[in-house]
């Protein structure tokens, strides 16, 4: 990977990682259901004008509305809801965490709904992932109340969301552009929300503080628009298994916009908990290293 990969992948890393800050910040002021509804109304707009700019890049709604909505509920409005909700009790370096255990669950959707084989090292990975999970949440100074356990209990429903989002895009949406999948995602997500979002409003009767309205809006301009036309770069650029590895690096961000910007404390046993997690992702999602080689042949 060129210099400027590499810092396409770390910039994208630190824009999901950093999501998890915005979403705590601006869910306890607006309630989850109007924070994400600003999230994916924002990006939807900005990816619909980014299309509208782009000659390359066209985009119909109304062609595949259905799945648009399906997918914008399993990958946008369900999950981003669950962490906004969770983000009520956790803090952002515990839900960024969490979320790490997507590709576990994806693993376990791909082998119940697709009827594939997990290897060995799979079956491995997921079991190393619940001692992660274990440590994780066994081992922080979070108090447990009914509260705390109800909101570690959604941020890991929606990694369960998410891996079924993977399985139905690949299912769905073969030949489709990345970011027609994008922008029909954050519309249909916007569409369903609406209803959820009226009916939760917040009572929002005092002067609304600066901060959390920044939050919202860095969240869809940052951490969604922008952040998927950096990941389809990368898909262009490095192809998806390389692309893959910043699944290792947003939980590394989300415990350091978390203890810069929140001042949360990070104990020993989040970080062994992180390590296992991230060790269980390395094993379920294939990825090995090799070490290129620098033998070069002689002239005779």
């Amino acid at each position: 990977m060129k210099i400027k990969d590499v810092t396409a992948l770390v910039g994208l890393a630190a824009l999901w990682g950093g999501s998890f800050l915005f979403i705590r910040i601006a869910s306890p002021v607006f309630g989850p259901f109007l924070t994400i509804e600003g999230r994916v109304t924002i990006a939807a707009i900005a990816l619909l004008i980014y299309v509208s700019m782009s000659k390359k890049q066209s985009f119909n709604f109304r062609k595949k509305w259905r799945q648009y909505l399906i997918i914008g509920a399993l990958n946008a409005a369900i999950p981003f809801t669950l962490i906004a909700t969770s983000a009520l009790y956790l803090t952002a370096s515990m839900s960024s965490i969490l979320n790490s255990l997507t590709p576990l669950f994806t693993a376990l959707v791909v082998w119940g709904w697709m009827q594939e084989k997990l290897s060995p090292r799979k079956w491995l990975g997921i079991g190393v992932g619940v001692v992660g999970v274990v440590f994780l949440v066994g081992w922080s100074s979070i108090t447990f109340t009914s509260n705390v356990i109800v909101a570690i209990g959604l941020a890991i429903l929606s990694t369960i969301s998410y891996a079924f989002a993977g399985v139905y895009a690949k299912k769905t949406f073969v030949g489709d552009t990345p970011l027609s999948l994008a922008t029909g995602q954050q519309i249909g997500a916007s569409i369903l929300l609406i209803p959820f979002t009226f009916i939760n409003l917040p009572n929002l009767t005092n002067r609304v503080p600066l901060v959390p309205v920044i939050a919202v809006v860095c969240l869809a301009l940052l951490c969604t628009a922008f952040a998927y036309l950096l990941y389809f770069y990368l898909i262009d650029r490095v192809g998806p298994t390389k692309t893959l590895s910043v699944t290792f690096l947003i939980p590394v961000f989300g415990m350091i916009w978390g203890i810069l910007i929140l001042n949360e404390e990070i104990t020993v046993g989040m970080l062994v908990g992180f390590i296992i997690i991230l060790g269980s992702v390395f094993l379920i999602s294939d990825i090995r290293f090799s070490i290129p080689s620098s033998k070069k042949r002689l002239r005779t």
